[in-house]
């Protein structure tokens, strides 16, 4: 378990929620400026949801090589395709 993945699932769940997490478990939340702290079940939960590392690195390299085709058959990219982009 990450803090950045703990952090993506509560934003997920509150996007205003405002969180520290200072180590690499749902014990180690700190809930700031008076958000409402959001149940760990729920956390996990949402934490089960999310892709891998592995999924996520796959997911970019197939939207990599879908804006290189596109760029190299004169086709627009969505906005996602152009982040890719490195300039």
């Amino acid at each position: 378990m990450t803090n950045n993945k703990i952090i993506k699932a509560i934003k997920l769940i509150n996007p205003n929620a405002e969180v520290t997490v200072g180590g690499h478990s749902l014990d180690e939340i700190t809930w700031l400026n008076e958000t409402t702290p959001i149940p760990k079940a729920d956390i996990e939960a949402k934490m089960a949801e999310l892709p891998t590392e592995e999924e996520e690195r796959i997911a970019r390299e197939n939207l990599k090589a879908s804006a290189k085709a596109k760029l190299i058959a004169g086709q627009p990219l969505t906005e996602e395709e152009a982040d890719t982009i490195v300039l």
